[in-house]
């Protein structure tokens, strides 16, 4: 081979490489992850899971329900965090910013964990877009109160904010059923104890789900918006331990519950609702169980809710304490791969 074309040869390979791993570390540095579903009865259904919300430890909660939702059940699931702009960690208290929303296009079903976001429009359009799509949406404890619209009040989006009132309570009523409506057990006090509401005991959703308890405090429902039906309800316990005994002068009221929503373009979608979802929530088999049966029960595959779903943690789950800034500082979304 003449010499000359040796070596433009040679630059031609040296480019491709070089583009090739370009294209390869751009993948690893993407600000969200994606986990490829095993083999399992969600083998072919894609679920985003968007974690949001700076109190709750949502940024920990929510990687380690799709882990177990790819690993043992075979849902492909891309997580998306709230991410700092300058140094591209995962930081709960940027209320502005979730790369990556956009894969929500061509998703199955939506997963969300928010608290006060005010996303900008080009953000916050796919979100809503997926809302109106007719597909299946699951919402955790803040959720109820995902946005708040404070800057942007020009925004054509500053309606889904939590004290809207047209949608009345915004985007947390309007969707999963109610706002933000208080505490209704003791914060840090009276923990939750979760049964299964009268009625719904044959229900595949609920499969498994005979020991729910976490140290979240019940919150207060005014009114359940919509067409939704109570699937657990909660008992305010007097103090943090589950073997304590219910508060008696608190009455139960509905910590998850399911939801037809019709949304603006007439389309029904299944909505799954819970305020539960502290972090210490998801130690409880019970309730990491309760929302894989959710996911299932929101795409329609009733019939494929194990009799009793494998819910152990993929990796080891320690989430920091809850609490404004009481994140783990300096990982990255990569961090939370596979």
């Amino acid at each position: 081979m003449p010499k000359t074309k040796r070596a433009l040869t040679f630059w031609t390979l040296a480019l491709v490489g070089s583009t090739c791993l370009l294209g390869s570390r751009a993948r690893a540095d993407d600000p969200w992850i994606v986990l490829e579903g095993k083999d399992g009865p969600g083998a072919g259904k894609h679920v985003v899971f968007v974690a949001g919300d700076d109190e709750y430890r949502s940024e920990e909660v929510i990687p380690a329900l799709a882990r177990i939702a790819a690993v043992h059940h075979g849902f492909k699931c891309t997580v998306l965090f709230a991410v700092n702009k300058q140094t591209g960690e995962i930081d709960p208290g940027a209320l502005d910013n979730i790369p990556g929303l956009e894969t929500l296009d061509k998703a199955d079903m939506m997963v969300l964990f928010l608290r006060f976001r005010e996303l900008p429009d080009d953000q916050m359009k796919h979100i809503i877009d997926f809302t109106n799509s007719g597909k299946p949406m699951m919402g955790l404890r803040t959720t109820t109160h995902a946005f708040n619209y404070r800057k942007l009040k020009d925004s054509p989006y500053a309606k889904y904010s939590w004290r809207s009132k047209d949608p009345k309570g915004g985007w947390g009523r309007w969707v999963l059923g109610e706002t933000w409506a208080g505490h209704y057990g003791k914060h840090g006090g009276e923990s939750t104890r979760g049964r299964v509401a009268k009625g719904m005991e044959n229900r595949p959703v609920v499969r498994g789900c005979d020991d729910i308890w976490g140290p979240s405090d019940v919150y207060g429902i005014t009114t359940l918006e919509g067409e939704c039906t109570p699937l657990i309800m909660g008992h305010v316990l007097v103090g943090m331990d589950p073997k304590d005994e219910p508060n008696t002068k608190k009455k139960p009221v509905p910590v998850a519950w399911l939801k037809k929503f019709k949304g603006a373009g007439g389309k029904t979608s299944r909505v799954f609702a819970t305020t539960m979802g502290h972090g210490g929530d998801l130690k409880s088999e019970g309730f990491r169980r309760l929302l894989i049966n959710g996911i299932y029960w929101g795409l329609g595959m009733d019939d494929k809710i194990p009799p009793k779903a494998k819910v152990d943690f993929v990796r080891p789950y320690n989430p920091n304490k809850i609490g404004m800034r009481g994140f783990k500082k300096g990982l990255k979304p990569a961090d939370h791969k596979l």
